[in-house]
């Protein structure tokens, strides 16, 4: 695999014939990085913190302790929780120990952390308390270690504003949406940037590469940039527990794609922030910059999207296209609300060029990747099957899609007269 450039610090100590001074340390920056499993399946970085003796050789004492099995010595275990901060995107974690190993979330005691400091609460009453939603295997620490999915509360009990899991949750809860069991497979794109010039990984400083086309998919050292992250990435979403289904280098050099699902309901929601947690954790080991920035280099380059495959038990069963028409209809009528919560910088994405459609207009048809909403030719064929909504930006919250999703086509009913109004409009769209 491609080998990728990270800082490392080498601190050598060195013994004289007479007395035991110490040397000046001195430090070499670069290092190659690679991403190895240990016997308990934990992943190591291989970057190296070393003491060198003349009688020993060299120890690697920090990294012995990292991957310490503590199992034979305790029952005690450290909990990463994990919640979204104030930007919306950005992910915050802190650690607890446990007295002992735990199975389910309503094992967990609610913590809580200082939301001054996030940007979600006020610092003359700055407590925000984490109540934990979900439970993945942490590749990071293995053993019976574990991380967190939490959303965000005041002390009254009360979902704070960026808390986007709690109205996806009272969706998610509604009898009529739980007897239609949704589905959902998210395609989450991203980019990797070079750390100290925040510029594409792969790409020239300052310049650019050839043009799209023999990147995505592509194989190769001229084409194809990151895929020890990705493939770090995959392995730990496998240990994890995440329903992690593929990946694929994408149009864009630097640019890549992680799939999850399906999933059912809340379920993909959190199944996707936990993804990104442990690619926000990877690529800081391997010091490049992930970004979900919908148009991170302008011009004719690809941005990158996170579309979202829809299904519910009826549009799975016999006659199931003729249900997938009518939430294309529901769909088209509440355009506005849908883009609204799509993600922050999703109109320099949806322009109408490189696979997108207009940001103004809905649009849906058969395997067209133009629009707003494509149907596959499987799904066609066989009469059944699922939608893919293709408007959703990289740095979307899926659970606000996901749940989005869900009261437009299940639980919204619009007017007769908008319903022939749009249904017409639709007809001479396709």
């Amino acid at each position: 695999m491609a080998q990728i450039l990270a800082p490392s610090v080498q601190w050598q100590t060195r013994l004289t014939k007479n007395a035991m001074e110490t040397s000046s340390m001195t430090s070499k920056m670069w290092n190659s990085v690679s991403f190895k499993q240990s016997k308990k399946g934990a992943f190591k970085s291989s970057t190296k913190f070393r003491i060198c003796a003349s009688s020993s050789g060299t120890i690697n004492r920090v990294e012995d302790l990292l991957n310490l099995d503590v199992t034979p010595y305790t029952d005690k275990i450290i909990a990463e929780y994990i919640w979204i901060g104030g930007s919306g995107t950005d992910v915050r974690s802190k650690s607890r120990t446990l007295s002992k190993p735990v199975e389910h979330p309503s094992e967990l005691p609610k913590w809580n952390y200082d939301g001054s400091s996030t940007g979600q609460a006020p610092g003359e009453d700055s407590e925000v308390i984490l109540y934990p939603q979900a439970i993945f295997k942490d590749p990071f620490r293995g053993g019976n270690n574990i991380l967190v999915i939490c959303d965000t509360y005041t002390p009254q009990g009360v979902p704070i504003p960026t808390n986007k899991r709690a109205k996806a949750a009272e969706i998610f809860s509604d009898p009529k949406v739980v007897a239609q069991v949704p589905w959902f497979g998210i395609e989450q794109e991203y980019t990797l940037l070079q750390q100290d010039v925040k510029w594409p990984l792969g790409w020239p400083v300052g310049g650019y590469p050839g043009p799209q086309g023999p990147y995505y998919c592509g194989a190769g050292a001229d084409k194809s940039f990151g895929r020890d992250i990705s493939d770090a990435h995959y392995k730990a979403c496998l240990y994890a527990g995440i329903n992690i289904s593929g990946t694929n280098g994408e149009v864009m050099p630097g640019q890549w794609e992680f799939q999850v699902g399906p999933s059912v309901g809340i379920e993909a929601g959190g199944h996707i922030w936990c993804a990104r947690y442990l690619l926000e954790r990877i690529t800081e080991q391997a010091g490049v910059v992930l970004t979900l920035d919908p148009k991170p280099i302008e011009g004719d380059w690809n941005g990158a999207g996170c579309h979202t495959n829809y299904s519910t038990l009826s549009m799975r069963e016999e006659g199931g296209f003729e249900v997938i028409k009518k939430a294309i209809l529901n769909l088209s009528l509440r355009h506005a609300d849908h883009i609204s919560a799509y993600g922050e910088g999703n109109e320099r994405r949806l322009t109408g060029k490189h696979e997108t459609a207009s940001i103004n207009t809905f649009s849906w048809g058969v395997a067209n990747r133009g629009c707003s909403i494509r149907v596959g030719r499987d799904t066609e064929k066989a009469g059944k099957g699922y939608l893919e909504d293709r408007r959703p930006a990289s740095n979307m919250d899926p659970y606000t899609v996901t749940g989005l999703l869900a009261e437009t086509t299940l639980l919204w009913e619009p007017t007769l007269e908008a319903e022939a109004l749009a249904a017409q409009k639709l007809a001479l769209n396709v």
